[in-house]
């Protein structure tokens, strides 16, 4: 009998989505041919991307936008060759998801798998669109021969790819996916550390298990994907945080929110206040200040809220603020590690409401915990009332 999984691809294969998502991509995306060249001009980029080609530029005098190859090479960040290839595999398997969420059949594949809850490994429920998204990853990460282990959001344990790569790959390939069916922003969160090659004498579930769990502070590269109005890739090297939106006439990825500095302290909270009499004293308390305009920033804050993480956290970027969910739900490893990455990178910060996220050291795959992340102003007042963290959790439906 034909796993759900294999059934599930070869319906896609049948629905024809692999050769059409995006006409203009080459086959694969380490064989770039001359039409495919990114050579743009400020004219075209300006009506493509408004008000975003300033500072998105090679240099004053270049007429050309850096792509993300081109900043992650010599152009940009140089964070060597190995980890240009694992990107370049990487933004080739964002681009299917990309194309495969905005698909007309992701209606149907974005709705719940047979089975029950695995409760004991602390997963969600997998369903289809997520489990897809996941082998387009795996399958891009072997493809790319830099990748040594991938651990995933939707495996019970890390899956070992090859001897002797570079890096470790952890990922949550499709963020949000419950909510496809009413096309709400869903996103891809992705963290990248060196294989640690002091455990290669281990055996391979140990090692792969053991290079998975390494602290945030040790990330070497990370982001997020939002697939939304646009696509945008926003990931950082460890020398600030850089976005990068998708250009769909050529397939490149494209530099257009260079240096993102998160505003010191925002006017915006991003939670879900249905939990209100849930939550604990000193975040019942944080909340109904900054509401009335009685906390440190005189203004009175507003409430939004999309309950997609990658969506949440995007607008605090950009905006300002704190986005939160107060109870254990969010994972560690693959989730709350690469985001707190890039909020730090941009100047932000990243809680459990107690603690620095990237300085927590992760003990088992799917560990969940509170996350806060958001403006340092936001996140330090949070965190002054103490008690923030919520313990009551009557378990949730939706």
């Amino acid at each position: 009998m034909q796993s759900p999984t294999t059934t599930i691809t070869a319906a896609i294969q049948n629905l024809n989505l692999t050769p059409n998502f995006l006409p203009k991509f080459p086959p694969n995306p380490l064989r770039i041919l001359p039409e495919f060249v990114n050579h743009r001009n400020t004219a075209s980029m300006a009506s493509t991307f408004g008000r975003f080609k300033v500072n998105s530029k090679l240099d004053n005098n270049s007429g050309e936008f850096l792509t993300i190859t081109e900043y992650a090479g010599k152009g940009g960040a140089n964070v060597g060759d190995d980890l240009v290839v694992l990107f370049s595999h990487l933004e080739y398997a964002f681009k299917r998801i990309a194309a495969l969420v905005a698909s007309p059949v992701n209606s149907s594949l974005g709705k719940s798998s047979g089975g029950s809850q695995d409760v004991d490994s602390g997963r969600d429920k997998p369903k289809p669109l997520d489990i897809v998204s996941n082998e387009i990853i795996l399958s891009s990460l072997k493809n790319s021969g830099k990748v040594a282990v991938m651990a995933s959001e939707e495996d019970d344990a890390p899956v070992w790819i090859t001897d002797n790569a570079p890096f470790v790959v952890v990922t949550d390939p499709l963020d949000g996916s419950r909510n496809i069916d009413a096309s709400i922003p869903t996103g891809t969160i992705f963290g990248i550390y060196n294989r640690l090659t002091e455990l290669d004498n281990l055996p391979t579930e140990e090692k792969a298990l053991l290079n998975s769990l390494q602290s945030g502070n040790r990330l070497v590269a990370a982001g997020y994907v939002l697939y939304s109005s646009a696509t945008i890739l926003c990931t950082t090297f460890g020398s600030g945080a850089h976005a990068f939106t998708l250009d769909h006439s050529t397939g490149d990825f494209v530099l257009t929110h260079p240096d993102i500095k998160i505003p010191p302290r925002g006017q915006i909270y991003s939670v879900n206040d249905a939990r209100y009499f849930d939550w604990p004293e000193g975040l019942r308390r944080y909340i109904d200040t900054i509401r009335q305009g009685k906390g440190k920033f005189p203004k009175k804050y507003s409430a939004r809220y999309i309950c997609s993480l990658v969506a949440d956290f995007h607008r605090t970027l950009m905006y300002g603020g704190v986005a939160m969910n107060p109870r254990d739900h969010l994972r560690l490893v693959y989730e709350a590690n690469p985001l707190s990455f890039v909020a730090e990178q941009a100047g932000g910060k990243g809680s459990d409401g107690k603690n620095r996220i990237l300085s927590i050291q992760p003990v088992k795959l799917h560990q969940r915990l509170p996350l806060f992340l958001g403006s340092p102003e936001d996140i330090d007042e949070l965190e002054s009332y103490g008690d923030v963290q919520q313990t009551v959790n009557p378990g949730y439906d939706v």
